[in-house]
């Protein structure tokens, strides 16, 4: 595996300047490179680069040609797919498979969507008729929309490229500079993403990057930096309460796309098979290392054992699984498996840590976990654990499922497992969460409201959600 090189992109130019960190190898732990912290000085000269660029050439751009430029990416990162992909696979350890078809595809598609969802959108226009008025009495009153100016975009290490398109290819689009900080545990394929669109020929000081770590670090300096007009930000919720801190000296607007507790409902009348496969995947992908991912599962008492005994096994069976992203994650991660049997859990599943070997020996790896026999207070059922856990409990009605479901600081996503069509309409709704799927998990559509309710954040990404974020509106009244 060649060593990663990520530098800094600051006003359309490279650089590694800052003391150099280690960048490590989930899979096995070794050094596979090294990333250079961003002083307050870069930052500061990033921050500056995005404002000249605004006030000059990147503010005089039309709407059309922002367009292009994001097209012009979106083809430049498909051109380099693979390093794309082996990027992706080196820093976070997933499978490439996952890589391949979720985290990079979502990334060029990111940036064409938001292309075509921009160079289409409407404004509206208000003709108004006001007697007494002199003359004709009328007047016409329509919107444009204007860029905020110097956005921050801080994203997380689990879908290091999905999550940051997700938020930098609106924010070009909707003609804003971007200041983008990566998460210090994965910072190659940001780096990549900056060397295709300064081949695309953005504008110098459109789009900076700068690396390093977040508390008195290089995220903090460009979150509390005044120079910023926006914040924009996926990860914990104690990050985002930081980050909030800071950008309320300036009363910078924010959008926050926090964690996540998620409950799954599995009613006596589901399909059973379908019901175990999904929670399987919506509790293990990327293990667990995903803001949707489940970690509360409550099923109807009439098939609770027969799900619970084929959750298991399944778990059991699942081998094709990446690490946690660090050692201090797996430490992290392996606390809460103390802590439930602890508190009193069953393990059904997992529990532990898989010997493998061989090289992988020396990763951050943690099993696959499937407990039960916990009551709702327990900590291990309310607080995020960001790895492949969850934690089974029986219901006994619909009414009990939605308590349940809604008994969590957290509000993200939830999934609804039932064969009957009004049970889905009457219970998706009561559900206090941003996203409920029936039937499936993490089936999404790129135009509709991404988010969540209580500490899992502030605000909607996605489709016109995110270009309205990413703009402030300003009514023009022209007296005729």
């Amino acid at each position: 595996m060649a060593a990663m090189k990520p530098a800094h992109y600051v006003n359309g130019a490279f650089t590694a300047a800052g003391t150099a960190f280690p960048l490590r190898s989930p899979v096995d732990g070794r050094e596979i490179g090294t990333v250079p912290e961003a002083s307050r000085e870069t930052v500061d000269e990033a921050v500056r680069a995005a404002r000249a660029a605004v006030e000059g050439p990147w503010g005089r751009t039309s709407v059309e040609e922002r367009c292009a430029y994001l097209r012009r990416i979106a083809d430049g990162i498909e051109a380099r797919f693979d390093e794309f992909v082996a990027a992706e696979v080196a820093d976070t350890g997933k499978p490439r498979d996952l890589a391949a078809t979720v985290d990079i595809p979502r990334a060029i598609g990111n940036f064409r969507s938001y292309a075509d969802l921009a160079y289409g959108r409407p404004e509206r226009a208000y003709p108004t008729t006001v007697p007494g008025w002199s003359g004709s009495g009328r007047a016409l009153n329509y919107t444009v929309r204007r860029p905020l100016g110097v956005v921050a975009v801080i994203s997380p290490w689990n879908l290091p490229l999905l999550l940051l398109t997700w938020k930098v290819a609106p924010a070009l689009a909707a003609g804003n500079a971007v200041v983008a900080k990566p998460s210090e545990e994965t910072p190659s394929t940001a780096t990549l993403l900056a060397e295709v669109i300064d081949a695309a020929g953005l504008p110098a000081g459109a789009f900076n990057l700068v690396h390093g770590h977040g508390a008195n670090a290089a995220g903090e300096h460009l979150t509390a930096h005044p120079g910023v007009d926006a914040i924009a930000f996926t990860g914990a919720s104690a990050t985002g309460s930081a980050i909030m801190r800071n950008a309320a000296a300036h009363v910078t607007p924010v959008s926050f796309e926090l964690g996540g507790k998620n409950p799954a409902l599995v009613f006596e009348d589901a399909d059973l098979e379908e019901a175990v496969e999904g929670t399987l995947r919506s509790s293990f992908t990327h293990s667990g290392q995903i803001c949707l991912c489940t970690e509360r599962v409550y099923v109807q008492r009439p098939v609770y054992d027969a799900f619970v005994e084929a959750l298991a096994e399944r778990a059991r069976g699942l081998r094709d699984y990446g690490p946690m992203i660090s050692a201090e994650h797996r430490d992290k991660v392996l606390s809460y498996y103390r802590l439930a049997v602890e508190e009193g859990a069953t393990v059904l599943a997992g529990g532990g840590v898989p010997v493998f070997g061989d090289a992988r020996d020396g990763g951050y790896y943690v099993e696959p976990t499937v407990v039960a026999g916990l009551p709702q207070t327990a900590r291990t059922v309310r607080e995020e654990v960001f790895g492949p856990i969850c934690h089974v409990a029986p219901f006994d009605d619909e009414d009990e499922a939605v308590r349940l479901a809604n008994d969590s600081p957290y509000g993200l996503a939830a999934t609804v497992w039932t064969t009957d069509l009004s049970r889905a309409h009457r219970v998706a709704p009561r559900i206090e969460a941003g996203i409920v799927w029936v039937n499936c998990w993490n089936l999404r559509d790129l135009r509709t409201p991404f988010g969540g309710v209580k500490a899992s954040g502030i605000g909607r990404e996605g489709g016109e959600y995110s270009l309205d974020f990413f703009s402030e509106p300003v009514n023009v009244c022209v007296k005729i």
